[in-house]
């Protein structure tokens, strides 16, 4: 693995020498060569103690040569090396040291999300005969967790084998205003497949909700290399929850039929972005939960597929929930220097996290995410990698 790093330390610097010295290049192609070149960070750069825990950076590899850095720090997937043909692309935005995650610039590159993902109305929730208050952090309402969740905290790891990563953590009751001590387990999975599977479960003493996801921000070009707009997007979703002006789901489930979120066959990101749409406006773009079509086999759902367009990488990604939330960047803004020294310029990523839907809590027709005492949490999201 030292090696293979070496090599392409070696072939980066080689690519920068080229941009710089062949004029007649033209720039983007230099900068995809530059930026897509790389090397995953340096582990030293991630390793503290942290909440008297120690942290580091975890390395997950195939027989292709693909890696997955993942740290314990929130669990979050830093950098994802997939193969184009004759090089590696890091797919994955993110910072390239600890102390940018430490410092929550932009709180959720990477991260797991609990104890529950997208946002709950007003920071409030009943449950058990109880009305549950949470942290307000997005507005009015609560977002992803809260103030701490999941994201900021240091899980219990263990790399069980060189492509498996298991992490571990304990949430208390009344962390964070949610209701049960929750014993959580994530596995990170590098296949020979090219796929990075996730499965989350858990077990709670005590009624709760529970929402799980991974917030990953991808580039199939690169980290860094343009924004996403040109990727062709399919969604597996006749359906959508449209929100109100705050991002919460209005309750409703709608067609995505004759509007701008109609993406039931490949369509570039930004073909309809800046529609004028009352939707589309709320959200700054795309920040919605698309409503999957369920899988008449009950097993794995194709939920959504991505193709680049400058590089030759296709992201599907399957899972065994209800929903995805389809983000495009519209709140990056230039403020970080992520990886490769480059600018997180607007819609420089797009996300697809699968979850149950938004304020599911407050919202009696979606689909539940109350976690019995006695039962178990189970899901499953992948996100497979092949080439065009």
């Amino acid at each position: 693995m030292n090696s293979f790093k070496k090599t392409l330390g070696i072939l980066s610097l080689s690519a920068l020498l080229i941009a710089c010295n062949n004029t007649s290049k033209p720039t983007d192609q230099a900068d995809m060569e530059i930026n897509n070149l790389i090397s995953l960070p340096d582990k030293t750069a991630f390793q503290a103690t942290i909440d008297g825990k120690k942290t580091d950076l975890y390395i997950l590899t195939n027989k292709n040569n693909m890696q997955v850095a993942i740290t314990n720090y929130g669990g979050r997937i830093v950098s994802l090396l997939v193969p184009d043909h004759d090089k590696m692309i890091d797919v994955s935005i993110g910072f390239d040291n600890l102390k940018s995650y430490k410092d929550e610039s932009e709180p959720y590159f990477g991260a797991l999300i609990g104890r529950f993902g997208n946002r709950i109305a007003n920071g409030k929730f009943s449950l058990n005969n109880k009305e549950y208050s949470l942290f307000i952090n997005n507005g009015k309402n609560a977002l992803h967790g809260g103030k701490k969740s999941f994201r900021s905290v240091v899980w219990d790891a263990k790399q069980v084998q060189d492509n498996v990563l298991e992490l571990v953590y304990l949430s208390k009751d009344m962390e964070e205003g949610y209701p049960g001590n929750l014993s959580v387990k994530v596995v990170y999975t590098l296949t020979d497949e090219n796929e990075l599977t996730i499965d989350y479960e858990a077990i709670t003493d005590k009624r709760t909700v529970l929402n799980l996801t991974n917030h990953a921000y991808f580039n199939l070009n690169g980290v860094g290399s343009s924004d996403i707009l040109g990727h062709e997007l399919m969604l597996n979703a006749d359906n959508f929850t449209p929100v109100d002006s705050t991002l919460i789901p209005t309750g409703k489930i709608i067609s995505v039929k004759n509007t701008p979120f109609d993406f039931t066959k490949l369509t570039p990101i930004g073909a309809r972005i800046d529609a004028k749409d009352e939707q589309i406006k709320f959200g700054g773009g795309y920040d919605h939960n698309f409503v999957l079509n369920p899988n008449p086999t009950k097993g794995m759902n194709l939920a959504a597929k991505v193709v680049a367009d400058k590089s030759n990488i296709v992201m599907e990604v399957f899972t065994e929930e209800p929903g995805v939330q389809f983000y495009t960047g519209n709140f990056m803004d230039s403020s970080h220097t992520i990886k490769g020294g480059k600018k997180d310029v607007k819609r420089t990523a797009f996300c697809l996290e699968t979850q149950h839907f938004p304020d599911s809590p407050n919202q009696p027709s979606f689909p539940s995410t109350v976690l019995e005492v006695g039962k178990q949490y189970k899901t499953r999201t992948i996100y497979k990698f092949s080439l065009k």
